[in-house]
């Protein structure tokens, strides 16, 4: 077994560029939304709270990153009967809500991004519209609506 891997990491540039991508499909949408862009250890790289958003969901949006970022799947997927046990055994850390999606490019997990202050659905397609800004970042499809 090998004692080193190759690994990939998301910069400084990267992150605006996702920001950047990001706020633009809000203002598309005229959602304003805040916007947190994380590293994959789960540190804040960059952020936005638009005008307009309601600035509580700074903290879901960075719960949103990290999660995604951690366990490089998107947010909102765990059955409801686990969620509040991943919650509370991750003493809030681990999020269900909708709105964050993992970076990954060329299989590496490199970071995340977590976006709060729309609807779910909202959330998840201005963080999937981020994802473009970056080349071959992997995409995910909007989340399903009701039938």
């Amino acid at each position: 077994m090998a004692d080193t891997a190759p690994s990939m990491k998301l910069t400084y540039e990267g992150a605006q560029k996702l920001l950047n991508a990001a706020v633009a499909k809000a203002r598309e949408m005229n959602v304003p939304q805040c916007i947190c862009i994380v590293d994959t250890g789960g540190h804040l790289l960059t952020m936005a709270r638009m005008d307009g958003a309601f600035a509580l969901s700074f903290k879901t949006a960075l719960r949103k990153a990290q999660t995604s970022a951690a366990y490089g799947i998107p947010t909102g997927g765990v059955a409801p009967a686990l969620e509040i046990k991943l919650a509370i055994g991750t003493d809030g850390d681990r999020i269900n809500l909708f709105g964050g999606l993992p970076v990954i490019v060329d299989g590496h997990v490199i970071g995340g991004i977590g976006v709060g202050s729309g609807t779910g659905e909202q959330d998840r397609e201005v963080a999937a519209a981020a994802l473009a800004a970056i080349p071959g970042a992997k995409r995910f499809k909007p989340v399903p609506g009701p039938d």
